[in-house]
């Protein structure tokens, strides 16, 4: 019955505004998150983890990140996904990948694809879809989407993310149909004078100034923008906190890589308080290794725009 109802809410239901496609969500569903990138990069998956990484396309162009929850029980991800997937074809996009929780990689594909945080996305490991298409023509598509529905024990998820294609952008071909974008990808890259908007508006920032080798843990010396304007937009803003999160590309085990993004963070965090007069209430350092990745590992500018730092903005008000 509540499949049935929610089935009916989609010729009354909410549109999601995008510029690739409108999909219709049931009118009960609520946004949770809304986030344009501006020109970014998306790791498009393909195909399903394959024990090592997702097979992914990565698209420069536009992208949008949204995401939804409906209140109540007793739908599928399966029935929320078939009627956007429909869409989808209808629009005239061409489905590249689908799959379910096991079927996808389950744990490992759930964190190395893009998924917006909690509490606004949620994903349960053992019950979850996916989707991924594109439009338009196979080697030079104009748009491409991707389709995350989830269930928790009381609501339902579903996260869509596109990406207006820019046909222009300095993109390299490398092994075989992979295209592995010129920019870092998920998380905004900006300009130092920018970093507190982009905080505000997003969430997080990546500190695209900041570099560190394979295997290092230090922060070169010299002067970094990015952290000259978080500091300043943390002395602005003295009741507002964030984590530093260290990021690795691949090359090692999970447990080392974590162990020495979290050391990189804890440098940047360190940086922050000795040089820039940061309070150390405002600002704490994580690691999360190789799982959350911008773009594939499998080439050295892919594991260089992996090695990477973000400031998450981690205040409700």
């Amino acid at each position: 019955m509540v499949f049935r109802a929610l089935l009916l809410c989609f010729l009354c239901g909410l549109p999601i505004v995008a510029s690739a496609i409108e999909l219709t969500l049931p009118a009960s569903a609520r946004q949770t998150a809304g986030q344009d990138l501006g020109v970014s990069s998306y790791a498009l998956p393909t195909a399903a983890f394959d024990g090592v990484e997702i097979p992914s396309r990565v698209f420069e162009g536009f992208v949008t990140r949204q995401a939804w929850r409906l209140e109540g029980g007793g739908v599928t991800p399966l029935q929320l996904l078939q009627p956007l997937r429909d869409e989808l074809t209808n629009d005239g996009f061409s489905l590249v990948f689908e799959c379910a929780d096991r079927q996808c990689g389950g744990f490992d594909f759930r964190f190395q694809t893009e998924v917006i945080d909690a509490p606004e996305m949620y994903v349960d490991l053992d019950d979850y879809r996916f989707v991924s298409a594109i439009k338009g023509d196979a080697d030079a598509p104009s748009a491409a989407v991707s389709i995350l529905v989830s269930r928790s024990a009381a609501s339902a998820y579903i996260q869509v993310i596109q990406i207006s294609v820019d046909q222009n952008a300095d993109i390299n071909v490398a092994k075989g149909e992979e295209i592995i974008a010129s920019t870092q990808g998920s998380g905004a890259i900006v300009s130092s004078g920018e970093l507190g908007q982009e905080l505000d508006v997003s969430g997080h920032v990546i500190l695209s100034d900041l570099v560190f080798q394979t295997g290092s843990s230090n922060l070169g010396e010299g002067t970094f923008d990015s952290l000259a304007s978080l500091a300043a937009y943390l002395r602005q803003n003295p009741n507002r906190q964030i984590a530093l999160v260290g990021h690795t590309d691949a090359e090692g085990s999970l447990e080392g890589n974590i162990a020495l993004s979290k050391r990189r963070a804890s440098s940047v965090r360190e940086r922050l308080i000795a040089v820039h007069g940061v309070a150390e209430a405002q600002v704490s350092a994580q690691g999360v290794g190789f799982l959350a990745p911008v773009v594939s590992n499998r080439s050295e500018a892919g594991r260089t725009s992996n090695r990477r730092v973000e400031a998450v903005l981690i205040s409700t008000k």
